[in-house]
C-alpha cells in the first residue's frame, strides 16, 4: 500500500531578526560536548565520538544500575552490605569502608557519588550481582540497551583498562538517562561533601560552589584520562549538560565546563513549539472506531534555537501511513522534522494523544476497500 505523506510547514511566530549561528567557544579538552537535556540536542561538540578512557565517569553506569536495583526492590537503602576484601583493598579513590564495620547501601551510594569511592563501587556491584565480574556484564548489557554504541566497561570503578572506553556523546546520553529515569536519586549529585568513618571528603565538582545553577554531575581523573567533568545546570525551562574529557587540571575541567554552559544559555533561546497535550495535527486512522487521532507531545516540546533565529525555524510532520487501529495512547504515529533556514535541525517522535480502538467488522471491511483503492 502506498505511504501517505502529510506535510505541515509552519513559521514560528514573533520572529526577531535572524542572526548568524553562534560560533562554538574554544575548549581546552581532548573531546567535549554540550547537550540540551530536554530532547538530546547537541548544541556544540568536538571529537564527541572519540573513544577515550572515562575514568570515574564510569560510576554513572554503576549508579544507574544501583538506582535500578533500588527501584526494583532488589536492594534496600538501609540494607547492611558486607565488605569483601576486594572492596576493602580497592585502588584509587576510596570512602574507606572496612570489613568489620557495617555499611548501608545508602552510605555506599553517597560514598560512590560524592567521594568517588572505588571501594563503594565494588561493594555495590557485589551486593547487586554477586561479583564485580557479573556486574560488569550487566553494565555492558545496559549500555547496549541505552544505545551507547562506543562504550565498553571492564570494571565498575573506572580504573584504566584497554577494554574500558566510552565517548563524550555516550556519556552525555548515559547522564541524560540517569536524570530522566531516576530523578528521585539525582539530588545526591548536588551534595558538596560527605563524611564516613570520621573522614570528611568534598565533592570534586567545583562548579557546585561556583555556579548556583549547577546541581551535578560527576568528575573523573587518571593520569592517562586527564581531568574529566560532566556538569549539569538548569536555568528556567532548560537543563544543559557539559561534557569535557581530557583537560590538564582540576581547575581547567571546571573552567571549560562552565564556559560551555554559559555559551549554551547565552547564545541559544528556549523556544516553546508545542504545549503538553497540544495537537500538532490530526492524523487519519484506518479500521478504527474514530477516523482520526490527535498527534503531539505528551510533555510539551521546547528546543534550544540559536539566539534570534526562531523565525527561520520550519516544521514538517511526516505521518506513519497507513495508520491502522488500534492506536495506543502515547504510541508513536509520526516524525517532526525541523529545518533552520535551509539546513536540517533535528527529527523528533510524535505520539498519539488519545487512544483509538479497533472498529467493528463492517468498519474494518470498509476501510480495507478504501485502502485498496487509495
Amino acid at each position: 500500500m502506498r505511504s501517505l505523506l502529510l506535510l505541515l510547514s509552519l513559521l514560528i511566530a514573533n520572529a526577531s531578526l535572524a542572526q548568524p549561528a553562534p560560533q562554538s567557544p574554544s575548549i581546552a579538552a581532548r573531546s567535549w560536548l554540550l547537550l540540551d537535556y530536554g530532547w538530546n540536542q547537541t548544541l556544540a561538540s568536538e571529537n564527541a565520538d572519540l573513544r577515550i578512557e572515562p575514568a570515574s565517569l564510569t560510576k554513572l553506569m554503576t549508579a544507574y544500575l544501583s538506582f535500578a536495583a533500588l527501584k526494583q526492590g532488589k536492594i534496600q537503602a538501609n540494607q547492611t552490605v558486607p565488605v569483601s576484601e576486594n572492596a576493602w583493598k580497592a585502588q584509587g579513590s576510596r570512602m574507606f569502608i572496612e570489613p568489620k564495620k557495617p555499611v548501608t547501601v545508602d552510605e555506599l551510594l553517597r560514598g560512590m557519588i560524592v567521594q568517588s569511592g572505588n571501594d563503594a563501587c565494588i561493594a555495590l556491584a557485589e551486593v547487586i550481582a554477586g561479583s564485580e565480574a557479573v556486574f560488569v556484564e550487566m553494565m555492558n548489557s545496559e549500555a547496549q540497551r541505552l544505545g551507547l554504541k562506543n562504550t565498553h566497561f571492564a570494571n565498575s570503578t573506572g580504573l584504566p583498562d584497554s577494554q574500558h572506553f566510552s565517548t563524550a556523546r555516550d556519556l552525555a546520553w548515559l547522564t541524560t538517562a540517569l536524570i530522566r529515569d531516576y530523578p528521585e536519586y539525582y539530588p545526591l549529585y548536588s551534595l558538596k561533601e560527605y563524611r564516613y568513618n570520621k573522614i570528611n571528603q568534598p565533592n570534586r565538582n567545583r562548579l557546585l560552589w561556583l555556579d548556583p545553577h549547577v546541581d551535578g554531575v560527576k568528575t573523573g581523573h587518571t593520569e592517562t584520562a586527564g581531568f574529566c567533568l560532566i556538569a549539569s545546570a538548569k536555568r528556567g525551562p532548560r537543563r544543559l549538560l557539559a561534557v569535557v574529557l581530557g583537560t590538564d587540571s582540576d581547575g581547567a575541567r571546571a573552567q571549560e565546563a562552565q564556559k560551555l554552559l554559559n555559551f549554551g544559555f547565552q547564545y541559544y533561546d528556549a523556544v516553546r513549539l508545542y504545549d503538553a497535550g497540544q495537537a500538532v495535527s490530526q492524523l487519519r486512522v484506518f479500521k478504527g472506531g474514530e477516523n482520526s487521532v490527535k498527534a503531539g507531545f505528551v510533555n510539551g516540546f521546547t528546543l534550544s534555537v540559536p539566539q534570534g533565529q526562531a523565525g527561520k525555524l520550519k516544521v514538517q510532520l511526516i505521518s506513519q501511513q497507513p495508520l491502522l487501529a488500534p492506536v495506543g495512547l502515547g504510541s508513536r504515529v509520526g516524525t517532526l522534522k525541523l529545518t533552520l533556514g535551509d539546513k536540517p535541525y533535528g527529527e523528533y517522535p510524535v505520539v498519539a494523544l488519545e487512544a483509538v480502538p479497533i472498529a467493528g467488522i463492517f468498519g474494518r471491511a470498509w476501510d480495507t476497500l478504501r485502502l485498496w483503492f487509495e
